[in-house]
């Protein structure tokens, strides 16, 4: 569908490229955000294809995602070379000492509680201390609210 949109448009490079000149051209240092693109890239290739807004919008997120661009604050800017790496979901794990050479380690633990042993002895009951009758506990009341 979306090659079918261009096709009308031959002299059209492709978005990605579009995308990079308008950050190259917009010279911010807080990026550019989806808007400002679109402007640019309209002013500079004029008429755009009928789907130019939704095209737009799915590749800058395929640019996002695939690390091509960083999204900070609504705007989309190059990644620097001191950019910090894009993390995943969730806490970072420790950093692990190495071991030293010819130390043999335990197989990991698994998750959850252990089972139960089946052959171990079943645990014997707890008696139960005396009880007062129903109707009157150890304060002497009966139980719930008074009439």
């Amino acid at each position: 569908m979306a090659s079918e949109e261009l096709n009308s448009f031959p002299s059209l490079p492709p978005y990605p490229q579009m995308i990079m000149e308008a950050l190259d051209a917009l010279k911010q240092a807080e990026g550019a955000n989806k808007s400002s693109i679109s402007k640019y890239m309209e002013s500079k290739y004029g008429e755009m294809p009928p789907g130019h807004a939704e095209l737009l919008s799915n590749e800058l997120s395929r640019m996002k995602e695939s690390g091509e661009l960083v999204f900070i604050k609504n705007n989309y800017l190059k990644p620097g070379p001191d950019a910090p790496l894009k993390r995943g979901r969730g806490r970072p794990p420790k950093p692990k000492q190495p071991l030293p050479p010819g130390t043999i380690s335990a197989p990991p633990r698994p998750r959850g509680r252990p089972r139960k042993d089946p052959n171990a002895p079943p645990a014997p009951k707890k008696p139960k201390p005396p009880s007062a009758p129903p109707s009157i506990s150890k304060t002497g009341r009966p139980r719930g609210r008074p009439r």
